[in-house]
């Protein structure tokens, strides 16, 4: 994977993992987002250690205030996820510019289809090309845990 940084607005966004404050995003998902609430610090570490991308907004003094990771197998298919700014940093574009540099990432932008779910921010979205899934009838989901046998 191509690690990239890039500016904007005073913030430094990065796609290198080593930059990532693993007690930020935890604290923000587990706390503070409706997708992830209560999720261990070690499954957001695992998510992270797993994803083919990560990207992180830091301020100049390195401090981490936006998030974002792409699940994906490089080849046909990425899933974005676990998009956040801080509230104290929200309001100024950092969030699309996460997202722009996430699904414009060179590694990123060659594949097939990428896909997330929103609750709330669908007109974000759109603006980086999603539309609502079409054919929805194909797409299934298998929640968490197995079966029962």
């Amino acid at each position: 994977m191509q690690h990239l940084d890039s500016q904007f607005a005073g913030h430094r966004i990065s796609s290198d993992p080593d930059l990532v404050d693993i007690g930020v995003v935890h604290d923000y998902l587990s706390n503070h987002s409706y997708w992830a609430a209560g999720r261990s610090r070690d499954v957001v570490a695992t998510s992270i250690a797993h994803s083919a991308l990560v990207v992180g907004a830091y301020t100049q003094d390195g401090s981490q205030v936006g998030f974002a990771r792409m699940v994906s197998d490089l080849a046909t298919f990425a899933w974005l996820a676990d998009v956040f700014v801080l509230e104290a940093h929200r309001g100024r574009g950092l969030g699309r510019a996460i997202v722009k540099f996430a699904v414009e990432h060179p590694d990123m932008v060659k594949l097939q289809r990428q896909v997330l779910a929103t609750a709330d921010a669908h007109s974000l979205y759109a603006d980086f090309g999603f539309v609502p899934l079409e054919q929805s009838e194909r797409w299934m989901v298998r929640p968490g845990g197995s079966p029962s046998s």
